[in-house]
């Protein structure tokens, strides 16, 4: 009987182990497929914690016409060498030839007043005709600081400052001399079609008007509004 058992019991062991393994493969795929899962958790995008809403700020950027002429007056003062400062105006007419370079044209006219010499002896060197100041020329601009221009906080306008000169002729004491002028402007363009200059020029030329003959520095300062066509 008890030789029996125990076979009894030998035989239930036997068939329990084969079991027991298949139990511990199950364990171990399982264990082993768990890093698999945090893997592919991994791969995906992480979510979005802050979306992002910043408004964009609508700026207007001035268009010049694209045949690039503008045409306009100026007012400022000249002084003529040897016959004060006196008021001065003019026309201009520009042409842009590139965004850097630009055409000029301008005619002015400006009254000398009277020397040193014919306020204290009395006597009159020019006629009332021959102390008009009469300049034409036609110069070669450069546009050597392009920008912008900040008026408070809120507006910016594009702006330039430029380099400018030419030859042309000024008739003054009843002749006509030739004449170089040179000098630097700054322009703002504030709309599509209006631009606002402010210029320096010295304009050069011989006179033997005393006696002898001398370059004579006639410098004016002017400002101007020209308009795009």
């Amino acid at each position: 009987m008890e030789s029996r058992l125990r076979i009894f019991l030998l035989i239930a062991a036997l068939t329990l182990l084969p079991g027991c393994s298949t139990v511990r493969h199950w364990f171990h795929r399982d264990h082993q497929a768990a890093p698999v899962t945090a893997q592919e958790d991994d791969s995906a995008p992480p979510p979005r914690v802050v979306d992002p809403d910043v408004p964009r700020r609508k700026i207007t950027v001035p268009k010049i016409r694209s045949r690039n002429v503008e045409v306009g007056v100026d007012y400022g003062v000249l002084s003529i060498e040897d016959f004060g400062t006196h008021p001065s105006y003019g026309i201009t007419a520009a042409y842009h030839i590139t965004e850097d370079f630009f055409f000029q044209g301008e005619v002015g006219r400006s009254r000398a007043g009277n020397t040193s010499f014919e306020t204290l002896s009395g006597i009159s060197l020019l006629t009332e005709s021959e102390r008009r100041f009469t300049y034409y020329d036609l110069s070669l601009g450069y546009n050597f600081l392009p920008g912008e221009s900040f008026i408070g906080r809120g507006h910016a306008f594009t702006s330039a400052f430029y380099l400018i000169g030419g030859i042309g002729g000024t008739d003054f004491a009843g002749d006509t001399k030739f004449t170089v002028n040179f000098g630097a402007g700054y322009r703002i363009v504030p709309t599509d079609w209006l631009a606002v200059h402010i210029t320096v020029q010295d304009r050069v030329f011989q006179t033997d008007l005393f006696g002898t003959n001398k370059l004579t520095n006639n410098i004016e300062a002017r400002i101007g509004t020209t308009f795009f066509f």
